[in-house]
């Protein structure tokens, strides 16, 4: 196979054309980006990939629409009825399951290759970037023959795995896109009713087998295809992109890292996620896993199972069908601050700065236990939605940071000086997190499952308590938000180019 051109020291090589010096005007170094990202992705596709491969994949990546808002179920549910009908031929679409409402959870099967791909949207439903991916890429699939032919995949997709979860967002799908009409919109399951934290698991003393029906669709789908890749479609709420692969890789390094610097999308690099992340390269690490968590909470001393309280991901439970299966996770942000990938130090140490943040969490959660003690018995808990998550959320957190300080104080890596980012991270962007659980709390208080007589003189308070909260975060962020349009490339451009490297070089 031809290769275009040879470098001995790559990585310097794109560091050099990447970085420029900080006086330099902003698009000189966005010239610079577009050019380091070309060649990157030439010296790297060049070694698995034909020329007219690479231009099919481009083509399909810069044809994304400009999307101005998300779809809502029944958008998307249209759609795919609609693409089945036009492509009869080419594309089926089979009934997987129901949700906990009943509804139908369908999946759209594509192609006919040795291998298989199973992609689904929203596995939390307040993450719905990857239902616009996948409701573009299903119909690119279908009308696109070179495209099927330059993949060897059967394809299974799932446009939402939490239907249920999707509709509890929908006030804030069609904008405005602000952190505060976010956060006053949004819902997000507790772990042990999410979509990718209830598959069946067994790891040492721990266990879990009490999967939601919308997880036992998706196992129905991994016992009968065992597939060779799963796209499970998160995406952040704040911050930069960042990556979760199990398989190293390092050939896709330079496309996850540098396909978002050419879009003008930040990496994230500040704190990881979670304490246990393995750390690949820059802001990619190893794919999340029950048993990385099981492993650092014993090892902070604090128990599994007042902590953990679900199940496995995708992941564990699609490789104990197929060992070799890979999964990947694109995660990129709605909003951004330039904060989120500055390096330089700061006066405080890391340890100082995770600690600040443990306590504040610590202090915001006592309070909304304070409330859900007043608001959410167990009758609640089963009628509504919102208390549901919340109460889980109430019961696991206290133990998670209890773990995270433990952690904190005795890891003597948090002893060196803080980055700007991980300072960032570890403020703002925590108090953003923080954010969207009040914005929870005062949905459940003016719901129907709750008693109005106590509810009522607790909204306004929550009102006030969000108000506050979201006005002092608006002060304290540049964010900007980031076209939907480039957030679909990232995670189409990183699924493309591992499916292509996983069917070449595996």
């Amino acid at each position: 196979m031809k290769i275009y051109f040879s470098i001995d020291n790559p990585l310097g090589y794109w560091k050099s054309l990447a970085d420029g010096p900080r006086s330099e005007p902003y698009s000189s170094r966005v010239l610079k980006w577009r050019r380091v990202v070309f060649i990157a992705k030439w010296m790297v596709v060049t070694e698995f990939m034909t020329k007219d491969t690479f231009d099919v994949f481009e083509k399909t990546i810069t044809k994304v629409p400009d999307f101005q808002a998300f779809m809502t179920v029944n958008e998307l549910d249209e759609s795919s009825d609609k693409l089945a009908e036009e492509f009869s031929g080419t594309v089926r679409q089979k009934e997987i399951g129901r949700t906990r409402n009943g509804e139908r959870i369908s999946a759209l099967f594509i192609g006919a290759g040795k291998k298989t791909a199973l992609l689904f949207g929203a596995p939390h439903p307040n993450e719905p970037i990857g239902t616009l991916l996948l409701d573009y890429f299903s119909w690119e699939l279908a009308r696109n023959d070179e495209l099927r032919a330059a993949l060897d995949y059967t394809f299974v997709i799932v446009k939402v795995a939490d239907k249920d979860g999707l509709r509890l967002n929908e006030g804030w799908l069609k904008g405005p896109f602000t952190v505060t009409h976010y956060a006053r919109n949004f819902y997000r399951p507790g772990g042990d009713t999410q979509v990718e934290w209830t598959f069946p698991i067994r790891y040492k003393d721990y266990s879990f087998d009490s999967p939601i029906p919308e997880t036992r669709a998706l196992m129905s789908i991994m016992d009968a295809y065992k597939p060779d890749f799963i796209y499970s479609l998160h995406n952040a709420g704040f911050g930069g992109a960042y990556y979760y692969i199990n398989v190293r890789a390092p050939l896709l390094d330079p496309i996850f890292q540098l396909y978002p610097k050419f879009l003008g999308v930040p990496l994230s690099l500040g704190e990881p996620e979670v304490p246990w992340a393995v750390k690949y390269s820059s802001a990619i690490y190893k794919l999340l896993s029950l048993r990385d968590n099981y492993e650092f909470l014993k090892k902070q001393d604090v128990s599994p199972f007042e902590t953990l309280k679900s199940g496995g991901s995708s992941l564990d439970y699609a490789s104990s069908v197929n060992p070799g299966v890979c999964g990947l996770v694109s995660e990129v942000p709605y909003f951004y601050d330039p904060r989120i990938e500055d390096l330089s130090e700061t006066e405080q140490t890391r340890k100082e700065s995770v600690l600040a943040r443990t306590d504040e969490a610590e202090a915001r959660w006592k309070y909304i236990a304070s409330v859900l003690a007043k608001l959410a018995n167990a009758e609640v808990r089963k009628r509504d939605r919102f208390a549901e998550a919340l109460l889980h959320f109430s019961e696991t957190q206290p133990k998670s940071l209890e773990a995270t300080r433990k952690w904190a104080e005795t890891d003597p890596l948090l002893a060196r000086k803080a980055t700007v980012a991980e300072v960032f991270d570890n403020q703002q962007v925590s108090k953003f997190y923080m954010l969207l659980m009040f914005g929870m709390l005062l949905r459940m208080a003016k719901g129907k499952a709750v008693d109005s007589s106590i509810a009522t003189p607790l909204t306004g308070e929550l009102e006030s308590q969000l108000d506050e909260q979201s006005s002092s975060l608006e002060s304290e962020l540049r964010y900007k938000v980031i076209p939907l349009r480039d957030l679909v490339r990232i995670q189409l451009s990183s699924g493309l180019y591992t499916m292509l490297y996983l069917q070449d070089c595996c």
